[in-house]
């Protein structure tokens, strides 16, 4: 027998939910007739299966060893020295993201930033992976590698719940920076995007077709200086590549995009390696629903004061001065 106490971070987990994330090899067969023969139960009483656990909640589970890991050896903790948090409050943080940083771990090794965020919670106190407690500090939404910019981040189950929610639902609203090649066309611009899975590719299309998804992008000049301008991009779609294959086909590929940009462009910039895209401003939506715990958020914007593209702009104007 194991048992566990909730804490906040699984606050509003379905129970069964818990189950499986603190369990190693449990059978879906074996978790349903568990939940039958009252081998589960919270504060001593049995408990169905749908039920919403509550901070402090204490959790038995009458299973065999088996089912459950060996607890694993302590790690040193990292100080996550260059984590930025833009905002923060006892549910969410909005954190920026650098270029070249993973949003989650791809098994190589490389520095993410959901570690990073999981390390500043602990070193605050506010993540104490106690007890096989099942909730880790999460990420509602992610950018590309070679893409910086703010994501949100949740600190408890009821929060990653509610944060991925408003991404599913549009009501989560991004607005980006770039540079690009001339002065795209500006306005609202509708196509449609076929994505190559095994290259890991798109390309743009004007017309629908099967396979393909439609895609609206809305462009503003901002600034422009020598062949580049800088560009405010509104995304009313969310699809792989969106930016970068969009304005490519409109004729203003990303300065620094290896991909979709435009190889002599680039060639005249030696030493700009990365595409210049910035998630800048993540807004909430006016209209989140009542039931949503991020409801207090609604209408709130958050943006940037200084990111990579503003950086290479302002030199690049003032080479130009």
């Amino acid at each position: 027998m194991k048992s566990f106490t909730a804490g906040s971070g699984e606050a509003g987990m379905r129970l069964s939910r818990f189950v499986e994330k603190v369990t190693t090899g449990l059978p879906v067969s074996l978790l349903h007739k568990s939940f039958r023969n009252r081998r589960i139960k919270v504060n001593g009483k049995r408990a169905p299966e749908d039920y919403r656990i509550a901070e402090g909640d204490l959790i038995e589970l009458y299973l065999n060893d088996e089912f459950f890991s060996a607890a694993p050896a302590k790690a040193a903790v990292k100080k996550p020295s260059r984590l930025q948090v833009v905002y923060e409050d006892p549910s969410i943080a909005l954190l920026y993201k650098p270029v070249h940083i993973l949003c989650h771990s791809d098994r190589t090794g490389d520095a993410n930033l959901v570690d990073w965020f999981v390390d500043y919670l602990k070193e605050k106190g506010e993540y104490i992976p106690a007890g096989g407690a099942p909730f880790r500090p999460a990420l509602c939404n992610r950018l590309d590698r070679g893409t910086e910019g703010i994501v949100l981040a949740a600190k408890n189950y009821a929060a990653l719940r509610d944060g991925t929610a408003l991404v599913r639902e549009d009501l989560l609203h991004k607005k980006y920076l770039c540079v690009a090649k001339g002065a795209p066309p500006e306005g609202i611009h509708t196509a449609y995007l076929y994505k190559d899975e095994a290259k890991n590719r798109v390309k743009i299309f004007r017309r629908a077709a099967e396979g393909r998804k439609e895609i609206v992008t809305g462009i503003r000049v901002l600034k422009t200086a020598q062949e580049l301008s800088l560009c405010e991009i509104t995304l009313y779609t969310g699809r792989t590549h969106q930016i970068r294959a969009h304005l490519a086909f409109l004729g203003s590929p990303l300065l620094g995009d290896r991909k979709y940009g435009d190889p002599e462009l680039n060639a005249h910039y030696p030493k700009q390696h990365d595409q210049l895209l910035c998630a800048f401003q993540l807004g909430f939506d006016p209209e989140i629903p009542q039931e949503n715990t991020l409801n207090y958020l609604a209408g709130k914007k958050f943006s940037l004061d200084r990111c990579g593209v503003l950086s290479f702009w302002k030199a690049l104007t003032e080479q130009e001065g």
